[in-house]
């Protein structure tokens, strides 16, 4: 068995696979839902529009970060880009009222 079918059969090159299915999954999920929360909010539209407009969006936003974990040099880098972009938006998102109660019904 040579060097490099090692390096591609062994426990730790399964974890980090796993690793990044998992990030890839549940970290591009949070960041687009943050995305999309935001978007929500700020977009010019009537909400309705807005809301949908991000939703769609959000398609594209959980793709591109599900490829970009999986050609990301490393796990680490890949999950500490998408904590930074979680970060980033769940502070714009809380600077846009999104964490705040609802007011009264009219």
């Amino acid at each position: 068995m040579g060097a490099r079918q090692e390096r591609w059969s062994g426990p730790a090159y399964r974890f980090g696979v796993a690793g990044r299915v998992v990030l890839a999954s549940l970290g591009s999920y949070v960041v687009a839902s943050l995305l999309t929360a935001l978007l929500s909010l700020t977009l010019p539209l009537v909400r309705s529009e807005a809301v949908t407009a991000a939703t769609l969006l959000s398609f594209l936003v959980i793709t591109l970060l599900a490829l970009y974990v999986f050609a990301a040099r490393s796990l680490g880098r890949a999950a500490l880009t998408l904590g930074l972009v979680g970060l980033a938006l769940a502070a714009a998102l809380w600077l846009a009222g999104g964490f705040s109660a609802p007011g009264p019904a009219a």
